[in-house]
């Protein structure tokens, strides 16, 4: 089981970027999926989490207004709509499987897969 990020690139502050979480080896329609990115020097942080059953989402504070977390249940992937790009958001995303716990915690995510980078030039 693994998820993989896409969807990164170089873009200018204030633009705009759409990732995509697809799986391999699960059906993403049964799981919580978390948004996560890490920047140089940083832990990872979570960014957003959307829940299986779609009656909530988390957004860390620097990201709402400007975030939109959102799933194709159909095409098994999970979006992550981020808008007003800072350079501040320059990080490499991930996505991953929540397995139980606090949802905000990395720990209590799997299904780790290669991140997609983001830059942000000011």
């Amino acid at each position: 089981v693994q998820l993989q990020a896409s969807g990164g690139g170089l873009v200018q502050a204030g633009g705009s970027l759409w990732l995509s979480c697809a799986a391999s080896g699960v059906t993403l329609g049964d799981n919580t999926i978390g948004w996560f990115r890490q920047a140089p020097g940083k832990e990872r942080e979570a960014v957003s989490c959307h829940s299986r059953d779609g009656r909530w989402t988390y957004y860390v504070d620097s990201v709402k207004g400007r975030f939109t977390i959102s799933r194709d249940n159909a095409k098994s992937t999970v979006f992550l709509q981020m808008n007003s790009l800072k350079p501040e958001d320059t990080a490499v995303y991930y996505c991953a499987r929540f397995t139980g716990g606090r949802y905000y915690d990395t720990g209590n995510y799997d299904a780790w897969g290669q991140g997609t980078q983001v830059t942000v030039s000011s």
